[in-house]
C-alpha cells in the first residue's frame, strides 16, 4: 500500500471517528438520540450511557474519543509535514497504542459489567483501530525511507521489478 494511501486511511478514519465521537457526547445529554443506537437490549447506546460506568479517570469516556481522535489528527499531521523523520510516526503509534488500549477496556466493561455494546461507541474504537493498523505500516514505511537515505539509496520508482 502507498504511503498517501496510509495517510488518507489515518485522516478519514480520524475524521469519522472524531464525528461518531461528537455525536457519543451528544447522545449523552441528549436522551432521543440515544434512540438511533438502541437496536435491542443488548445493542443498546442507552443502557451504557445510563449504566454509570461510562467514567475513566474521572474523564467521560465520549471526551477520550474526542481528545484522542484530535490528538491522533494532530499527530498525524505533524508527521505528515516530516515525512522523512521517524520520530512522529512513532509517536502517532504510541498514541494510537494507548488509544486501542483504552478502547480495549471500554469495549471490556460494555460487555463484561454493563452486558451491553454502545454501536456508536464500538464504531468510534474500530475507526481507532484502523488508525493504529495504518499508523504501523506508515511508521514502517518512514523507518525504510530514513534507512534508504543513510545509506543513500536512491527512493525506489513505480516502475521497479517491472520488465517490458
Amino acid at each position: 500500500m502507498k504511503t498517501s494511501s496510509l495517510r488518507g486511511g489515518i485522516y478519514l478514519s480520524g475524521l469519522i471517528g472524531l464525528l461518531v465521537s461528537v455525536f457519543a457526547a451528544a447522545e449523552f445529554y441528549t436522551a432521543s438520540l440515544r434512540s438511533v443506537c438502541s437496536i435491542n437490549q443488548f445493542f443498546s447506546c442507552a443502557t451504557v450511557d445510563q449504566s454509570g460506568k461510562t467514567t475513566t479517570f474521572g474523564v467521560q469516556d465520549y471526551l477520550w474519543g474526542v481528545g484522542g481522535f484530535v490528538v491522533l489528527l494532530l499527530v498525524a499531521g505533524i508527521a505528515e509535514s516530516r515525512p522523512r523523520d521517524v520520530l512522529p510516526a512513532y509517536l502517532l503509534v504510541a498514541f494510537s497504542t494507548g488509544a486501542v488500549a483504552l478502547s480495549g477496556y471500554f469495549i471490556y466493561v460494555q460487555l463484561a459489567e454493563i452486558h451491553a455494546l454502545c454501536v456508536v461507541c464500538a464504531t468510534a474504537e474500530l475507526l481507532g483501530g484502523i488508525v493504529w493498523v495504518a499508523s504501523i505500516a506508515l511508521a514502517g514505511r518512514t523507518a525504510q525511507r530514513a534507512r534508504n537515505d543513510r545509506a543513500g539509496r536512491p527512493k525506489p520508482s513505480a516502475d521497479a521489478g517491472r520488465t517490458g
